[in-house]
């Protein structure tokens, strides 16, 4: 598997004077996002069927994949090997001779490895779509519109001198209409009083 194309030929090797900048080596190292999405992506390059995988086929290109990336000397994630490994333990078990009776009964070496390819690309999938959509920021941006203050000017009404006086009048002539009435308390010493009392309580006045 070629690990570049360069003017149309496929390149196999690296030259040993090629000089890789720390930044598009990080590049390279994220163009996929884990062993599932490498094995994804193999399988789907080649159109194959993702539910009869060519197992020797795609273990001999995954390792190739392993070994350019030693070559290129970056540090591989565990989950890389892991999976290298999973695919050389599911190779074995497919080359080795079994019983016909385990045959007909067994489960077929592939088949998790086939649900974890196809759960994965369901997820990878969905995030693509979500992706599409339209995002705050990216897509869409706020509208921030600023309405400067206006202050409203307040013209006097439009009225002459002799309007004015001629309502200055009605208002005096309402004013005279109300009459004024003072209210004062009724001067009474405490003599007065007194006498009232006395005369209120005369026995003669209760027979």
């Amino acid at each position: 598997m070629p690990f570049a194309v360069v003017e149309g030929e496929p390149q196999y090797t690296l030259p040993k004077d090629l000089y890789i900048p720390p930044d598009a080596l990080e590049v390279f190292l994220d163009a996929f996002e884990g062993p599932l999405d490498l094995l994804l992506y193999l399988i789907r390059r080649q159109n194959l069927d993702i539910l009869d995988i060519p197992l020797a086929q795609i273990t001999a290109q995954y390792m190739e994949y392993i070994e350019m990336m030693r070559e290129l000397r970056l540090e591989l994630a565990a989950e890389y090997l892991v999976m290298a490994a999973m695919l050389a333990e599911i190779k074995s078990r497919m080359l080795l001779p079994r019983p016909q009776e385990e045959e007909e009964e067994g489960e077929d070496p592939r088949a998790e490895l086939i649900r974890r390819l196809q759960e994965y690309e369901r997820f990878k999938q969905a995030a693509e779509d979500l992706h599409g959509l339209p995002q705050v920021g990216r897509d869409v941006f706020p509208v921030q519109v600023e309405v400067p203050h206006r202050q409203v000017e307040r013209k006097p009404p439009d009225v002459d001198l002799k309007e004015l006086l001629l309502a200055l009048r009605d208002v005096l002539k309402r004013a005279d209409m109300f009459s004024r009435h003072h209210v004062t308390r009724e001067p009474l010493s405490l003599r007065e009083r007194m006498s009232r009392v006395l005369e209120a309580v005369r026995p003669d006045r209760f027979t």
